[in-house]
């Protein structure tokens, strides 16, 4: 069935009362295409999501001193050290900042450019 097809029955509502049976069927069919709307929306759209963030959650877990990584603002630098919240981060000769872990991007290897980021 099309996804057209499915509108126009969303679009049609509920039959007049008078029909019985066929207003019963109906609203079962309406709740079952709500049913699969809902279950394509969660795996097209929010499992993916929570993969995303998972893989996120473990890179930054992973950071060690001395990795170099690209902050949001498309600051790079090299971690000085690790704390609880937060990232030492050497950006310059005698120049060290603090930055919250949300804020990394990326970590980069020894050579690599900071390139785009890929979102997806």
């Amino acid at each position: 069935m099309s996804i057209f097809n499915t509108l126009m029955i969303f679009g049609m509502g509920t039959p007049p009362a008078g029909q019985g049976q066929q207003a019963q069927g109906s609203g079962m069919l309406m709740m079952g295409y709500m049913v699969i709307i809902f279950a394509l929306f969660y795996f097209m759209m929010i499992r993916p999501q929570m993969k995303r963030e998972k893989e996120r959650k473990k890179l930054i877990e992973a950071i060690k001193s001395g990795d170099r990584v690209m902050f949001c603002g498309g600051m790079l630098g090299v971690v000085a050290s690790v704390k609880e919240q937060t990232f030492v981060v050497k950006v310059a000769e005698n120049v060290k900042l603090e930055v919250a872990r949300g804020a990394v991007v990326k970590v980069l290897d020894k050579d690599e450019a900071p390139g785009e980021v890929d979102n997806k």
